[in-house]
C-alpha cells in the first residue's frame, strides 16, 4: 500500500531521540482527518440516495460503523491486520497490539518516520470507510442492531485478514502478508482490501437480506440530490487523504498520487456523463457524482503506478464500465440498493487489473504494465489478488450474514419497511413537515388524542 520514506533522526524534545519526521507526521495527521471527513461525506452521499423515509437510518448505519469499527480495530483489528504473522502470511497475531497499549511510546516500532500509533489509527479509518460502504447494499430494510453486530464481526473475520494480506509489508524483524510480499500485488491504497472487499461483501449481504418491497416494480429514486452532490464533494476532498496519505510522508510519491487522484475523478465524471447522454439523452447530477466516485475507486490501487495520462484513461474507463454495471442488478435480480457492487467492486476490479496494463516505471511504484512493455507478469499478479479477495470477502461475509440473520433477524418487517424504517427503528423522521412528523412518540400521542 505504501511507499516508505527513508527514516530520519529528529530530536522531539531534550530527552528523547526517535526516527520521527515532523513533516511526515503533520501530513499523516491531516490525511487521517481527511479520511475521517469521508464518513460524514458518505453519510450525506448515501442519505441523499435513499427515499425520505429511510435517510436517518442510512446515515446512522454509516456513523454506527464509525463507532463500532473503531472500538474493534483498537482492541484486535489492528493486531490481526498488522501484527507479526502467525499463519503463513494469512493472519497477524490478534493480541500483539491489544488496545494499542504497546504503541504509546515514541520508541514503539521505529520502522516508520511517523508515530506508529498514528499509522494504526489511519489504517483503522480505512476499515471504517470499507465497512460503511457495505451498508449501502441493504438500505431501507436492515435492522440497525443486526448491522452493528455484523460490521463488528466482519471487521475481525473479513477486513482485518485481507488488510494483512494486502497492506502488511515485510520490514526488519516483521513478517507481513502473502499478497504483498509473496505475490507482489500492487495495491497502493485499497483497490482490493477496500473496494473489491466492500463490493463483494455488499453483494453477499444483499443476497442474504433479500430485495426491497417493490424492487423492480416501483420507482425508488434518490430523495435529495443536493445531499448526494454535497456528499460526493466531501468524498473527493477526503480521498486525497485516503490516497496521498498512504505515502505516509510529505514526499514526491504523495505529490504524484495527489495528481493522479484528481485526474481519475475528473475523467470518471465525464465518462459516466457521456454514457448517460448517449444512452438516455440526459447527463444527470447523480451520474456526475457516481462517475466521480467510480474514477476515484479505480485510481485507489493504481495511483502510484500510472502517469497522469494513464489516470485519465483509468478514470474514464471506470466511469463507463461502472455506469453499465449498475444496471445488472435488475437483470440478475439482486437488490444492491445504492450500487456498491456496480461502483466499488467493478471499479476496484478496473483499477486493480488496470495496473497490469497501464503501470509505468516512470511512476513511483516502478513497474511496467503490458502496454509499457512489461508483459503479462504483473497482470497475473493483479488478477490473482483481485480474485482471492473477491471470493474470500463474498463467502465469509455471506456466511456471517446468514448467521446474524438466523440468530437476530437482519430484515425489518415488511409493514415497517413500507411505512418507513426511520420512524420504526429510530423513532424519528428526517423532515418535520407537519406537527406530528418529528418523532414516533409524537405520532402515537397524536393518535391517542384523537381517540
Amino acid at each position: 500500500m505504501t511507499s516508505l520514506t527513508a527514516l530520519q533522526v529528529t530530536r522531539i524534545d531534550t530527552h528523547i531521540t526517535t526516527h520521527l519526521n515532523t513533516g511526515d507526521t503533520a501530513w499523516l495527521l491531516a490525511a487521517a482527518a481527511l479520511v475521517l471527513l469521508m464518513v460524514p461525506g458518505l453519510a450525506l452521499f448515501y442519505g441523499g440516495m435513499v427515499r425520505s423515509k429511510s435517510v436517518l437510518n442510512m446515515m446512522m448505519m454509516t456513523f454506527g460503523s464509525l463507532a463500532a469499527i473503531t472500538v474493534v480495530w483498537v482492541l484486535v483489528g489492528y493486531s490481526i491486520a498488522f501484527g507479526d504473522d502467525v499463519g503463513g502470511g494469512l493472519l497477524g497475531d490478534p493480541f500483539q497490539h491489544f488496545g494499542l497499549q504497546d504503541l504509546l511510546s515514541p520508541h514503539a516500532d521505529t520502522w516508520l518516520s511517523v508515530p506508529i500509533i498514528l499509522f494504526a489509527i489511519f489504517q483503522g479509518l480505512f476499515c471504517v470507510i470499507t465497512g460503511a460502504l457495505v451498508s449501502g447494499a441493504v438500505a431501507d430494510r436492515a435492522r440497525f442492531g443486526s448491522w452493528l453486530v455484523f460490521v463488528s464481526v466482519w471487521t475481525i473475520v473479513v477486513y482485518a485478514p485481507i488488510a494483512h494480506w494486502v497492506f502488511d509489508a515485510d520490514h526488519p524483524g516483521h513478517v507481513g502478508g502473502w499478497l504483498a510480499n509473496k505475490v507482489h500485488l500492487i495495491d497502493f491504497a485499497g483497490g482490493t482490501a477496500v473496494e473489491i472487499c466492500s463490493g463483494a461483501s455488499a453483494l453477499a449481504l444483499a443476497l442474504v437480506v433479500g430485495t426491497r418491497v417493490g424492487f423492480g416494480k416501483e420507482p425508488m429514486r434518490p430523495h435529495n440530490l443536493t445531499l448526494v452532490m454535497l456528499g460526493a464533494g466531501l468524498l473527493w476532498f477526503g480521498w486525497f487523504g485516503f490516497n496521498a496519505g498512504s505515502a505516509l510522508g510529505a514526499n514526491h510519491t504523495a505529490a504524484v498520487v495527489f495528481v493522479t487522484t484528481l485526474c481519475a475523478g475528473a475523467a470518471g465524471t465525464l465518462g459516466w456523463l457521456l454514457l448517460e447522454r448517449i444512452r438516455d439523452g440526459h447527463a444527470t447530477s447523480l451520474g456526475a457524482a457516481s462517475g466521480m466516485v467510480a474514477g476515484l475507486v479505480a485510481i485507489t490501487p493504481s495511483c502510484s503506478s500510472v502517469s497522469p495520462l494513464g489516470a485519465l484513461l483509468m478514470g474514464a474507463v471506470a466511469g463507463v464500465v461502472c455506469a453499465l454495471a449498475v444496471g445488472l442488478k435488475y437483470r440478475w435480480g439482486y437488490d444492491d440498493s445504492l450500487d456498491v457492487v456496480g461502483v466499488h467492486m467493478v471499479g476496484g476490479l478496473v483499477g486493480t487489473f488496470g495496473i497490469g496494463l497501464l503501470a509505468t516505471t516512470a511512476a513511483p511504484a516502478g513497474v511496467d504494465g503490458l502496454f509499457y512493455g512489461g508483459g503479462v507478469d504483473q497482470l497475473g499478479r493483479q488478477a490473482l489478488g483481485a480474485g482471492v479477495v473477491l471470493v474470500y470477502a463474498f463467502v465469509v461475509s455471506g456466511v456471517l450474514a446468514m448467521m446474524v440473520h438466523k440468530v437476530m433477524g437482519f430484515r425489518i418487517d415488511e409493514e415497517h419497511e413500507v411505512s418507513g424504517i426511520d420512524l420504526i427503528i429510530h423513532a424519528e423522521t428526517a423532515y418535520d413537515l407537519h406537527s406530528t412528523a418529528g418523532t414516533r412518540s409524537s405520532v402515537l400521542t397524536s393518535h391517542r388524542e384523537t381517540q
